[in-house]
């Protein structure tokens, strides 16, 4: 059997408060909303369990001394919090540390307003977007309030009723009487899942649930300066609340696709540039592409591999100050040639006498002519 300590990860003479510390971590990590695996929901169930164990004194020393085998024939309900179903997160934290009985849910309205969910959108944009800001349509489905029935759930000329079992509560008391006292338990509602309401003539547009599945179109202004996995949030456009309560929103996530040329350092933009040999000792001046059209730079008189040329201003701007801009960085790399023909063979080899002192193989040399002179 599951050890309980260990499905919360705590040691065995852990405080109240460490357990309570602990659930509250591991219910953001195991809640089904979270966490897509196929056994999170079992997961879960047992997490709920484990903390309404421990949470309790008697049942911990039970448990303690005899197992859950123990719980069982000490007369305790050991099918957890969670057997009867759970609602998502937000609830469950909203809810769960109110303190009734054993486990501690609170006695709020089931029909107070509700946020609705967030929803992500990925989207997918040019590395010179990204730079200059770019509009962007996008198309996504979301959660809306019914048109027919209004968010009822119920069809037009009908109405939601209380909910005989809990009489509105959306939860069930049972209580437990064994040789060691009676025990209480707060239990979500199993005719109305804890809506405290039930639908006789549920409406057949949205199948009774108050919401339908609808596909919305809205323009995305990226700004200048956003860079990749950037998240951009747009209010009120995620699954709409429930009960009256507020839409969600909705979080607009940027990939920016990686440039052939550019490549990005924060607000500056660094491309590479290939010169000969003979640009990196003379200098030269050359013309390169910017972000913002051709610029001319200056190559200095020897230049070493891997020197850089600093161009103010062209790189990206600043999200917050539009007008400010970071730098593009040039890194010179001198390009050894491969492919010489006769003239800049014979050059190079000029070249190499003259620096080295020594006769360079193949055709005679400069350095045998000059001797040749003097014979």
């Amino acid at each position: 059997m599951a050890d309980y300590y260990e499905i919360l990860g705590v040691s065995k003479d852990a405080s109240k408060d460490e357990i309570k510390s602990a659930f509250r971590k591991r219910a953001r990590e195991l809640h089904p909303d979270v966490n897509k695996a196929p056994d999170a929901e079992e997961k879960f169930k047992e997490l709920g369990k484990a903390y309404e164990t421990l949470s309790d004194d008697n049942k911990r020393a039970t448990y303690d001394r005899y197992g859950e085998d123990g719980l069982k024939n000490a007369g305790f309900d050991t099918g957890g919090p969670f057997a009867g179903g759970f609602g998502n997160l937000n609830d469950i934290f909203e809810t769960f540390f109110g303190g009734f009985g054993g486990f501690g849910f609170g006695q709020q309205d089931p029909n107070a307003p509700r946020r609705g969910d967030d929803l992500r959108y990925d989207i997918k944009i040019k590395f010179e977007d990204a730079a200059f800001g770019i509009d962007k349509e996008i198309k996504f489905e979301h959660l809306e309030v019914c048109p027919d029935c209004g968010g009822t759930g119920a069809q037009k000329g009908s109405q939601p009723k209380t909910c005989p079992q809990c009489n509105g509560a959306g939860q069930v008391q049972t209580v437990a009487r064994t040789p060691l006292g009676s025990f209480s338990q707060i239990s979500v509602c199993p005719k109305c899942h804890g809506s405290g309401q039930v639908i006789d003539k549920p409406c057949q547009t949205c199948s009774g649930q108050g919401m339908v599945n609808k596909e919305r179109t809205v323009q995305v202004k990226i700004p200048a300066g956003v860079d990749n996995m950037s998240k951009m949030r747009v209010s009120g456009e995620g699954d709409c609340g429930m009960n009256g309560g507020p839409n969600g929103d909705l979080f607009v996530v940027i990939h920016v696709e990686p440039s052939k040329y550019y490549k990005r350092d924060g607000i500056n933009v660094i491309t590479e540039l290939e010169i000969s040999p003979a640009q990196a000792v003379i200098g030269d001046k050359v013309k390169i592409k910017t972000l913002y059209g051709e610029h001319e730079i200056s190559i200095p008189a020897g230049t070493q591999f891997g020197d850089i040329v600093k161009i103010k201003g062209a790189g990206i701007p600043v999200i917050s100050r539009p007008s400010q801009k970071g730098d593009h960085i040039v890194i010179l790399k001198i390009k050894i040639p491969t492919n010489l023909n006769d003239v800049e063979k014979h050059l190079y080899k000029q070249l190499y006498e003259l620096q080295t002192g020594k006769e360079a193989q193949g055709e005679k040399s400069i350095m045998s002519k000059v001797k040749g002179v003097f014979k």
